[in-house]
């Protein structure tokens, strides 16, 4: 019987680490004939679990039900979540905060002393910066993230950076996660191109609207191209600079949210960035504290150095 309790525990995490599994494969793996891996299917099925029969491959896939069924987690996976909810508790997604604490509450009382000795150092010497800015409402998160999975229209009613309100309707690709600012990547219906959307700043419109065909992603780095349309491409003032020092190190001084880094060699790289002033630009750039040349725009490069005359003035 014990023998029985242990396969079908080991069984039910095998389930759980992908889609669909075979008959065969499950025998396999678990050193049982197929015939024993049909019997332990129907004892889960009799538990409450819903294992699914999958056309074509007579396997198997564990589906959706009523409850969630334990999660058999290995050490650095239990490790992961508990870190990943502590991280929560002071994250970015409104209300999310009481929920976290409550399910670590759950997974440390279970957890093995040997992972709560490796949970709790790692707890000890991180210190969280505390996160100011508005966070992203859970079930927003939620309708976005579905009507991206089952490619349909959304339509919501978004506020822009300076309060004005509209109606946009979009065909939703993907959600990007800065750390501290959540964005949708979506083909906007009305002006016929990408668009890149703060998900603070939205409210979903229901019923979601028809299904479409998804189409090729603007960038197949979308995390680099929510970069470049947050920190240049929404700003008047697109510019350019090379920055003399490599990539990386410029990386520490340089936020994805404020500019975009690309590498040049191991000894420079190029630095875009976007703002509706060139006194910002300038300041932005030089207070980073490389040396560094400026490129473009033209109205920049003479900004520069009749800001540098001036600097040079002032302390003469």
């Amino acid at each position: 019987m014990w023998e029985t309790s242990a396969r079908l525990l080991r069984l039910l995490s095998l389930l759980q680490t992908r889609r669909d599994w075979s008959g065969t494969e499950l025998a396999e793996r678990l050193e049982i004939t197929p015939r024993t891996v049909r019997r332990d299917i129907d004892r889960l099925r009799a538990l409450g679990y819903p294992v699914l029969a999958t056309a074509g491959i007579a396997g198997y896939r564990l589906g959706p039900g009523a409850n969630l069924p334990p999660l058999l987690l290995d050490d650095d996976e239990a490790v992961a979540v508990a870190m990943g909810l502590r991280t929560a508790a002071g994250g970015s997604i409104t209300g999310i905060e009481e929920t976290s604490v409550r399910a670590l509450a759950k997974l440390e009382q279970v957890l093995p002393s040997r992972l709560r000795h490796r949970i709790n150092a790692l707890h000890s010497v991180t210190v969280p910066m505390a996160n100011t800015g508005p966070t992203a409402d859970p079930d927003t998160l939620t309708a976005i993230a579905a009507a991206c999975r089952d490619s349909l229209r959304l339509r919501f009613d978004y506020r822009t950076h300076d309060g004005t309100g509209s109606v946009r309707t979009t065909e939703p690709h993907r959600l990007v996660h800065t750390g501290r600012r959540w964005y949708l990547v979506g083909w906007d219906v009305d002006h016929q191109d990408w668009r890149t959307y703060r998900v603070d700043r939205l409210r979903p419109r229901t019923p979601t609207g028809p299904r479409f065909a998804p189409r090729t992603p603007p960038d197949p780095d979308l995390g680099d191209y929510t970069s470049r349309a947050i920190s240049t491409s929404a700003y008047r003032y697109q510019a350019r600079f090379t920055l003399h020092v490599d990539a990386e190190t410029a990386a520490e001084r340089i936020t994805p949210t404020s500019a975009v880094l690309e590498p040049i060699d191991e000894h420079s790289c190029t630095l875009l960035a976007g703002s509706n002033s060139l006194d910002e630009l300038a300041i932005y750039v030089a207070g980073k504290g490389f040396e560094f040349r400026v490129h473009e725009p033209p109205e920049l490069v003479e900004h520069v150095k009749t800001l540098a005359a001036r600097l040079s003035k002032a302390a003469d």
